[in-house]
């Protein structure tokens, strides 16, 4: 199907963060636009908002007529996060509909355009978002399909009018085998979606067929020290061909310098904290070099990059009291944080509360979890996040708890964790997990007061 053929869009799924980046960009071009989701929410009011249709009940008879009956110009874009029972999903997959994943309506958008890929298994949303920034900011321009609400434009998608696009490309459930880049990025290839691909081996093969998928005169960068060849290495360390160095933290900021053999920048200051995050912007800065973007606007669009919504995000920012809240939910995911959490504020306590994300994940990355949340001062563990996923049998928090070595760690509900730092008030505190810990979010700035 070709893109000029679309003119009516449902989508199964639309509140979802990659699936309303597209409802708002078909929307831009023209097209009709309705879907689905099983919860309002903040993202799918904004698409009402937007003019675009949203229903909440999973009947037949919610869907609007002009997408009931099948035809050459309608599309349905449906996400693997919908239940295979779902009524209007087996309305559509019984019909004769044009019915895409996601993934591969990413594709067609993207074919016949340079497109700019940003793959890994974390650290994809915030590269992506750096990226769209640094050549949105400059001038550059692109239009950008984000896996986050960039905070310089309170948005997941950026529209640009040239035929640059920036897309994240997502590894779960092999979607990003659609595309074929111009200039792909990976971050991280560290084991997930078990679930999905068995073992690690299966996830590290799928990467590097992502890898082939570049174009004939494209390029493709990769965090140092992952098992990818034929490609330019970008990270902190110095036998990297792009690098940072000098790291350091000033005021509250990390600043760093660039260099590769041909550039170097000086004092690049960086509002997101981390190494990892340095990663992230040295791969940004990579690739807007590669697009000719000068130094002088590289490293203005580097400071006034505001970050990504739940990535590493100040909610609370007073004398009294710091609250940051954070989407990482792989453990990997979460050393990274603790260790930025500790370089700003190494003095004090550090309280967590945490949400386990998913069944499998917790079971396949047990250890590691324990590992990582064993590091903290008091650790606030709530119960599983299902998502998609039904229980498995003796997999819990308290399963999760029990492997842990720190004695301050205990399981809540939501509510009593809110009693607990009511009375506590706690000086550092971070939520951290990708389910609906988020709703969390206004209740504790309330409790440690506004930022």
């Amino acid at each position: 199907m070709e893109l000029e053929a679309i003119k009516k869009v449902f989508f199964i799924g639309i509140g979802g963060i990659g699936m309303s980046a597209l409802a708002r960009y078909l929307v831009k071009r023209g097209c009709l636009v309705s879907g689905y989701d099983k919860t309002q929410t903040n993202l799918t009011l904004a698409l009402e908002s937007e003019g675009i249709m949203v229903t909440y009940d999973d009947e037949v008879s919610a869907i609007p007529e002009p997408f009931k009956i099948p035809a050459e110009d309608l599309l349905v874009v449906y996400t693997p996060a919908i239940p295979n029972q779902s009524s209007i999903l087996n309305y559509f997959k019984n019909g004769d509909f044009n019915l895409k994943k996601r993934s591969e309506v990413l594709g067609i958008i993207s074919k016949g355009q340079f497109c700019i890929a940003v793959a890994g298994t974390h650290g994809k949303t915030t590269t992506s978002s750096i990226i769209a920034h640094l050549l949105t900011h400059s001038g550059y321009g692109c239009t950008a399909f984000l896996g986050g609400i960039a905070s310089n434009y309170n948005s997941n998608f950026i529209l640009g009018d040239n035929q640059v696009v920036v897309v994240e490309a997502d590894e779960y459930d092999r979607s990003f085998l659609t595309l074929h880049p111009s200039i792909s990025v990976i971050t991280s290839m560290d084991a997930d979606h078990l679930d999905i691909y068995g073992d690690a081996d299966q996830l590290n093969e799928t990467f590097q067929l992502f890898a082939k998928q570049l174009k004939a005169d494209g390029t493709l960068f990769v965090k140092a020290g992952l098992p990818i060849h034929n490609c330019v290495y970008y990270g902190v360390q110095s036998d990297a061909q792009h690098h940072a160095k000098n790291i350091r933290v000033l005021d509250g900021n990390f600043v760093f310098d660039y260099e590769d053999k041909q550039t170097e920048i000086k004092d690049l200051s960086l509002l997101l904290p981390g190494k990892h995050n340095i990663e992230n912007a040295v791969a940004a800065i990579a690739v807007a070099l590669k697009l000719g973007i000068s130094t002088e606007k590289i490293k203005d669009a580097v400071a006034t990059f505001k970050g990504v919504k739940r990535r590493f995000e100040y909610q609370v920012r007073t004398a009294e009291h710091i609250y940051i809240d954070d989407y990482a939910h792989h453990p990997e995911e979460l050393k990274a944080c603790f260790d930025a959490v500790r370089q700003l504020y190494p003095d004090k306590t550090l309280t967590v509360i945490f949400q386990p994300h998913l069944y499998t994940r917790t079971r396949d990355f047990a250890a590691g979890f324990a590992e990582v949340l064993s590091t903290v001062d008091e650790l606030l563990l709530l119960d599983i996040y299902p998502a998609r996923e039904l229980p498995l049998e003796g997999i819990d928090s308290n399963f999760l708890l029990e492997k842990l070595t720190l004695k301050n760690a205990a399981v809540y509900s939501k509510k009593a964790a809110l009693e607990d730092i009511k009375h506590k008030r706690p000086a550092l505190l971070l939520t951290v997990g990708a389910g609906d810990i988020d709703t969390m979010v206004q209740p504790l700035k309330e409790l440690l007061g506004h930022a």
